[in-house]
């Protein structure tokens, strides 16, 4: 094995994939959606190999009514299996579903996946 093609094999390795989400409540719900996520939502990314990287809300520069969050996965491969795995668990189906009894939380969901830089401390 050449040596380029080694150090090519430690960086796929080391580089994680960042997926950046942001979800527009649903008028009055940032509360509930907040809630879903701190008592379950989190713990279910955890069981299905999502790393949970940071959750915000914005007071200042961006609208209040969003949920914005950062994920991590080990390859796009990964990521796929695991939203995949996430979305058909039946426990996170049964608390959506009870979640939503009144309506949805969630009217938008914006997505990017991230690259990071070569400076970047998050690689």
């Amino acid at each position: 094995m050449r040596i380029w093609q080694l150090d090519l094999l430690i960086f796929e390795r080391v580089i994680m994939i960042y997926e950046y989400r942001v979800y527009e409540a649903m008028p009055g719900k940032l509360q509930a959606l907040s809630q879903r996520f701190r008592e379950y939502t989190v713990q279910l990314f955890d069981k299905h190999g999502i790393k949970n990287i940071g959750y915000w809300t914005s007071s200042i520069g961006d609208y209040s009514d969003r949920l914005i969050y950062i994920i991590a996965f080990d390859s796009m491969q990964h990521r796929e299996s695991a939203w995949d795995a996430f979305r058909k668990d039946p426990e996170w189906v049964a608390i959506r579903g009870a979640s939503e009894s009144d309506g949805p939380l969630v009217s938008r969901i914006y997505n990017s996946i991230l690259n990071p830089t070569d400076y970047s401390p998050l690689q």
